[in-house]
């Protein structure tokens, strides 16, 4: 059957041009059909196992922050939740910061070292965001949101790095201001949802086995 097929071939060939390069890849392709060549999936059944297992890890870590909120009853301070960064803990403003300030509250410090305990137990890289609601700010200190949430953000690491000793260069700080909003705003209760601080316990990185 080949046979007669690559025949077939070559009589189209010689009655009419034909592109040199697409004839051979033709051929190639009949000749791996019938030599039994199956394509190799080997990657891809490679990279579906590796992301189930990621996916598996985010579950049990998001299973075992919980697990630690209601543990030490902190679910009226914080949340948690995960999407493609990993596992988020969310904090409100209130919980950390006088309004318009950056300054860690001396009584946010005993939640923040009950995350910081949660944190040790674990080798993820952090990143720490911090969130404003859409009304503008411009003091000397913070001109607008942006210096604001990102200096909110670095507040935060500085307090687990200064105070707790975990190592800086597991953190990353970084700003949004009001560009990431849960809630539209419209409302006191919206704009509160969106101050916030995100504490996002990435995903670890995949090794091949």
């Amino acid at each position: 059957m080949v046979t007669l097929i690559l025949v077939f071939f070559i009589l189209l060939f010689s009655m009419s041009q034909i592109d040199v390069q697409k004839f051979k890849s033709a051929v190639e392709s009949i000749q791996k059909e019938g030599s039994g060549i199956q394509p190799d999936n080997t990657s891809i059944n490679t990279s579906d196992a590796a992301q189930k297992k990621q996916d598996n890890r985010q579950d049990e870590l998001l299973q075992k922050v919980n697990t630690y909120i209601q543990k030490h009853n902190l679910s009226a301070k914080m949340t948690a939740k995960r999407d493609e960064r990993g596992v988020i803990l969310v904090l409100q403003e209130a919980v950390l910061f006088d309004t318009g300030e950056a300054a860690v509250l001396k009584d946010a410090e005993t939640l923040l070292h009950q995350i910081a305990v949660l944190l040790q137990t674990m080798p993820n890289e952090i990143q720490v965001e911090g969130h404003t609601d859409s009304r503008n700010i411009s003091t000397y200190r913070y001109p607008s949101n942006w210096e604001l949430s990102a200096a909110r953000a670095s507040g935060v690491i500085q307090y687990f790095t200064s105070k707790e000793n975990l190592p800086s260069k597991r953190f990353i700080a970084v700003g949004y201001a009001d560009t990431m909003p849960v809630k539209d705003n419209k409302t006191a209760d919206h704009m509160k949802e969106n101050r916030r601080v995100e504490i996002v316990i990435k995903k670890s990185k995949t090794t091949s086995s």
